[in-house]
């Protein structure tokens, strides 16, 4: 795995659990009772994206040092995830 490519894992990890991240905890409008007019029930009634971005950061860099860690040892390699290429593989 070279820069680019784990840069661009980690962007795409980080993305994944902040929307995740997001869900949790949020309080609704309905949840508070205060309901503002022209919005659904279901909008957050207030949301801290800093601290969901903290915490998205964090759980971000775990998971990416765990999946990099396994390429990089080469215990799991494209050759392993390769099964739809079966047909194109000299034999042997």
């Amino acid at each position: 795995m070279n820069l680019t490519g784990a840069v661009v894992l980690y962007a795409v990890i980080w993305f994944l659990t902040f929307y995740i991240v997001l869900q949790i905890r949020t309080k609704t409008q309905g949840d508070t009772g205060e309901v503002v007019p022209g919005t659904p029930a279901g909008a957050p009634a207030t949301e801290d994206v800093g601290r969901s971005a903290k915490i998205a950061t964090v759980w971000a860099t775990a998971i990416w040092a765990v999946i990099a860690g396994i390429i990089l040892s080469g215990w799991i390699g494209i050759e392993d995830i390769d099964f739809l290429n079966v047909l194109n593989r000299p034999a042997g």
